[in-house]
């Protein structure tokens, strides 16, 4: 999402052309590495909730997730630096290899007995190292394998939501079953498949690295120094208003909103209806992001992140039924709708950052907005345990609820975020972008 609003513009009107193919050879195996690595990564929350919690309670939960996420906001700019210089397939695969290790290692300890504490703390941190060198190519790998990012996205968000609704039962399943060693063993063998498949995908010949913006240093004439690519990365992502208005509100919703959820809300969900009701809890925010994914394919409207702004006022219901103590089916309806509006946000957002960025900085662009709306999840993770001492969890799921819906009223007061149009593909797939920032 990567250009300040344009003033006094309206949005462009798309020309009527055939719409590109999207499940081609590049595309399928980048879909097929995401949903193998997506299945895997959706079993972890409710594998860490549930296995680290049973022996380390609330407080080591949130430690081992903020570890992983701390580590995730040190690195991610790095990432960010060498995806554009190295490529964006390259790191992921780079990553998912060092991911197969950490996960196998930790498999490994389940199947022996109880892992120390220290063993998960590092195993956390360089699992969050390794992720700080994948996500920020996922975003430049999209426009390099499909010609229609928000289809693609839309696509990739439902294959999400489908890893979300089969993970986290299936981890349950497992844990009670096998223990959390399976679960582990069985993340570490996505991760693998998930590199295969990355190195298999074939990028065109225009997909190699682009020249930088015009009236800018290019990486070649400056050696490629690593501050002044940061610092070029850092540009891009504070010329454009509506992208930093978003990170900051996003900081906020980490520690108040994303990061409490699941240290508290597995504990409450579980205390009420039984461990095995957190994974069918999740499942059903699998549910929802299937739906808001599937009506982002459909959707296409010219304000995409004020539409993405008033699908996030539902995931309001999500915090304020756990924290309202709400029965079975409306505990599950309110993970409906908060994985719906989860969903439509989430396409809306990728699309807006892959049209409205120059290519040629694109992943460190990526990793400065990934790095802002992480680092207050970091925050609030480690701060979940120590607040249930003074205040009450359900207070807290409370106070989540708040901060959602006041964050998207704030949304809606930001001009730049509101009005934002929507970038149309032109000629050959390239976004027609609104002049200025």
């Amino acid at each position: 999402m990567t250009t300040a609003q344009p003033q006094n513009q309206t949005a462009p009107t798309e020309p009527t052309t055939v719409r590109p193919l999207l499940w081609d050879r590049r595309f399928t195996l980048y879909f097929t590495a995401r949903s193998v690595s997506l299945v895997g990564d959706a079993m972890m929350p409710v594998a860490t909730a549930l296995a680290v919690g049973a022996v380390y309670g609330v407080s080591g939960v949130g430690y081992v997730l903020g570890t992983w996420t701390g580590t995730f906001v040190l690195l991610v700019l790095f990432g960010g630096v060498f995806a554009d210089r190295f490529g964006a397939r390259r790191m992921m695969v780079g990553a998912d290899l060092a991911r197969v290790l950490t996960q196998g290692a930790l498999s490994a300890a389940f199947f022996v007995g109880t892992p120390p504490f220290w063993l998960l703390l590092s195993m956390a941190a360089l699992a969050g190292a390794a992720v700080a060198m994948f996500l920020p190519g996922v975003n430049g790998m999209v426009p390099l394998v499909a010609r229609e990012p928000q289809r693609a996205n839309g696509t990739l968000k439902v294959a999400d939501a489908l890893a979300h609704l089969l993970g986290p039962t299936l981890a349950g399943v497992l844990i009670t079953l096998t223990g959390a060693g399976t679960v582990y063993a069985i993340d570490a063998g996505t991760f693998l498949l998930s590199a295969v498949c990355l190195g298999l995908v074939p990028l065109a010949p225009a997909a190699a690295p682009a020249k930088a913006p015009a009236g800018r240093d290019s990486p070649a004439r400056t050696g490629r120094s690593l501050r002044r690519d940061l610092r070029q990365g850092w540009e891009e992502f504070r010329a454009r208003t509506w992208m930093w208005a978003v990170i900051l509100i996003w900081v906020g919703y980490g520690v108040l909103l994303f990061g409490p959820l699941v240290p508290l809300g597995s504990t409450l969900i579980s205390a009420r209806h039984g461990s095995n009701t957190y994974g069918l809890a999740v499942s059903f925010l699998g549910v929802g992001t299937v739906l808001g994914g599937l009506l982002a394919l459909r959707l296409r409207p010219a304000r995409p992140l004020a539409a993405g702004a008033a699908a996030m006022v539902l995931y309001t219901a999500l915090p304020l039924c756990v924290a309202l103590g709400a029965d079975l089916p409306v505990l599950l309806a309110g993970h409906v709708l908060g994985g719906g509006a989860w969903a439509f946000w989430s396409v809306m957002w990728a699309t807006s950052v892959q049209t409205h960025t120059p290519p040629a900085v694109l992943n460190r662009v990526t990793a400065y907005e990934q790095a802002g709306s992480v680092s207050g999840m970091a925050l609030g993770q480690i701060l979940a345990g120590p607040a249930t001492a003074l205040v009450a969890p359900e207070h807290l799921m409370l106070m989540s609820a708040g901060a959602c819906l006041a964050g998207c009223v704030a949304l809606f007061a930001v001009p730049a975020i509101r009005t934002l149009g929507r970038a149309v593909p032109g000629d050959g797939g390239a976004p027609v972008l609104p002049a200025g920032r």
